[in-house]
């Protein structure tokens, strides 16, 4: 073997011992095999209460149960990945920095535009429902799981493409809430009513929110497989649910929507096979 050969392999053998994590003892690994068991029964009761919510006429009594599963799961599938001491943080970081946007959104139209939220979901803090803020700490974190998996070499990209694939999902939630009466836009926009300073806005706030999950947990290229499928699985049950299970159904938000979380959701789980191969 040659020096450069040598030099090589031993980049090479640091690089692999970066990316493995540390030994775990009996007790951390049974803490992540029942954070994994907890995060698949809570995305299966999402799954449930997000069918029943689109079969009932008025799916707003099962908005914040969504939400809450949605959040749990993703907790749970974040604490076998990253550890619950970095998780929890984590998410934490992500909720603060959700809802700080929203308490200054509605105030001074910075940085989504003017709107505000009615008084249909309970409790509000500042105006600010909370369950909006748990919803930005479930996605946030499934968002940088899916932009992990497609650029796990690179912080930069992981930051632009998990701030895009958490913003393509609001392309889903805002019409949805719009028609559910859950805030209101004081100048409508042409997509459904929503204003393209909305998108902007979601595009600033989910930078900072990758920013801070990338600061937060100790290996932010790592696979989440729990977290990709939560971001999968409302990429698919949004567009179905816009396409023939609302009434009346909406095919450019299930097109819109359906399109770009389905690229992002489709790159993560190719980019994850693809280096299994290799």
């Amino acid at each position: 073997m040659g020096q450069s050969q040598q030099v090589n392999g031993g980049r090479q053998g640091l690089g692999a011992l970066r990316e493995r994590p540390p030994p775990e003892g009996p007790g951390t690994v049974r803490a992540r095999r029942a954070a994994g068991a907890l995060g698949v029964v809570l995305l299966a009761a999402m799954v449930a209460a997000q069918v029943a919510s689109g079969l009932q006429p008025r799916p707003i009594a099962l908005t914040g149960v969504v939400v809450l599963l949605l959040a749990g799961s993703a907790l749970a599938f974040a604490s076998v990945t990253h550890g619950a001491a970095r998780a929890a943080p984590a998410f934490a970081a992500v909720v603060v920095t959700g809802y700080a946007a929203e308490w200054v959104g509605i105030r001074t139209g910075v940085p989504f535009g003017g709107y505000h939220y009615t008084g249909v979901l309970r409790p509000q803090l500042g105006g600010v429902p909370m369950i909006v803020a748990l919803a930005w700490g479930g996605m946030g974190l499934a968002a940088h799981a899916v932009a992990a998996a497609v650029a796990p070499a690179s912080r930069a990209a992981r930051v632009v493409l998990g701030a895009l694939a958490l913003t393509a999902w609001d392309l889903f939630l805002d019409p949805q809430m719009i028609r559910l009466g859950l805030w209101v836009w004081h100048e409508p926009g042409f997509y459904r009513g929503v204003p393209l300073s909305n998108f902007a806005g979601w595009i600033l706030v989910s930078l900072l929110v990758m920013v801070a999950v990338e600061r937060v947990v100790a290996r932010p290229a790592a696979w989440s497989g729990g977290l990709v499928s939560i971001y999968t699985v409302m990429a698919v049950m949004e567009t179905v649910g816009f396409a023939a299970v609302f009434d009346p159904p909406d095919p450019l938000v299930a097109a819109a929507g359906g399109v770009s979380m389905g690229l992002f959701a489709t790159l993560a789980l190719l980019s994850r096979r693809h280096r299994c191969r290799t």
